[in-house]
């Protein structure tokens, strides 16, 4: 399972033609996600409530979790591995007495979009934070 969880939160991003960088900080540490430019966007337009002529992918999901009353529970960045993240998204669906929690591999970025979307809590275990290459500013 996991080592202790650290909640996070969202700094900022930075969009370049190359990449986006999302800065996640803890209590006493901020660190970097380098992810491809159109999840960045996709990001940016949900972070500024930009207009969309269509549904993004993220939106699609979320319509799907919202048509079968799935709620996004929580997001756990679990691993870094060479300064690759990966990261799981928890997912809980009631029926009647009965509630399911599914744990899904997912991309950090697709995570954290989706857990902004959903205003759900962002972690990481204490393993990753203290890999993590520090952001100073």
């Amino acid at each position: 399972m996991f080592s202790e969880l650290i909640q996070l939160a969202f700094d900022k991003i930075l969009q370049t033609k190359s990449y986006t960088v999302i800065v996640l900080k803890a209590k006493d540490k901020k660190f970097a996600i380098y992810v491809d430019p159109s999840v960045g966007k996709s990001l940016q337009t949900y972070l500024t409530d930009a207009e969309k002529l269509r549904p993004s992918t993220h939106d699609f999901i979320s319509s799907i979790f919202k048509g079968f009353d799935i709620k996004v529970k929580q997001i756990v960045v679990n691993d870094i591995q060479d300064t690759v993240y990966y990261a799981r998204i928890f997912l809980e669906l009631q029926k009647g007495e009965m509630r399911h929690i599914v744990e899904i591999d997912a991309r950090p970025s697709d995570c954290i979009t989706l857990a902004l979307m959903h205003n759900a809590p962002v972690y990481c275990s204490k393993n990753v934070l203290e890999k993590a290459i520090p952001v100073l500013e």
